[in-house]
């Protein structure tokens, strides 16, 4: 019996040192399967630079920035509005040659709204003094000594520009147009109610095929409706401004009286 109790304290210290030795070979093979403590700390930096990294980031050549986008960006070829000023003379056909001789003096101005490099819209008011013939003021027109006859005209068309080169250039225009003709008369020794010859028709005083009985024939005045057809060539001489010359064919009418002016005009454009 004492054997047996001296045997039972050996196999429990046997039993205790075995668990105990496998408690340890577990602790150690799972301290190895753990990575080491000292590498977390070492990944954490790489994982806010790659944060930051969206924030310092330049921009990819694909990308262009507003700065170069308007470098990029082709100038306009043409401006927005033009303006024209310009004086010559002018030469005449049906009736008005008639009676009004060539070489009247004229003044021009007129301004364009541009939509393309090649297409827009003028309006161009012009002055055109009439010189009436001394056939007119002889004893078969209007028996005067001497008269002043003249012309306003209101041309709204569109434009057609040709650009030849860099420094010449062209243009055609076409539209309606308003005249407003008016003169006065020195004097005149025409009998009041008598028929009206041709110079009295044309100067639009004619009523009933007469001269008006209370001898108001010396001033005329009239409003005519037409059109208008033209076209100029342009010589740059610097970046904004330009010497142009131009030459059209206008008609007007108003009950069978008409006023054919062919002006020729020189002037600049900005």
């Amino acid at each position: 019996m004492i054997r047996k109790f001296a045997k039972v304290p050996e196999v429990r210290v046997v039993l205790t040192a075995v668990t105990l030795s496998t408690i340890l070979a577990g602790t150690t093979a799972l301290r190895a399967q753990q990575p080491p403590a000292q590498q977390a700390p070492a990944q954490q930096p790489s994982s806010q630079s790659s944060a930051q990294q969206p924030e310092n980031q330049q921009p990819s050549s694909e990308e262009a920035s507003p700065e170069e986008t308007t470098r990029r960006r082709k100038p306009q070829e043409y401006k927005n509005w033009n303006f024209n000023v310009g004086g010559g003379a002018a030469t005449y056909s049906g009736a008005t040659k008639q009676f009004v001789r060539g070489g009247g003096l004229i003044g021009a101005a007129g301004v364009a709204r541009n939509y393309s490099k090649y297409f827009g819209l003028r309006a161009d008011f012009q002055y055109d003094n009439l010189p009436l013939r001394n056939s007119a003021l002889g004893p078969m027109g209007a028996s005067a000594p001497g008269a002043n006859s003249h012309v306003y005209t209101l041309m709204v068309d569109p434009i057609i520009n040709l650009p030849f080169t860099k420094e010449w250039s062209g243009y055609i225009v076409f539209g309606p147009s308003f005249y407003h003709r008016s003169g006065k008369l020195d004097s005149s020794t025409a009998i009041p109610g008598s028929p009206c010859n041709a110079f009295f028709t044309w100067w639009g005083k004619c009523f009933a095929s007469s001269l008006p009985v209370n001898g108001n024939f010396l001033h005329a005045s009239q409003n005519e409706f037409g059109e208008n057809f033209g076209g100029g060539i342009a010589r740059r001489i610097r970046p904004n401004l330009e010497i142009y010359g131009e030459y059209r064919l206008a008609h007007g009418t108003s009950v069978h009286i008409t006023t054919d002016l062919r002006p020729i005009t020189i002037g600049v454009r900005w």
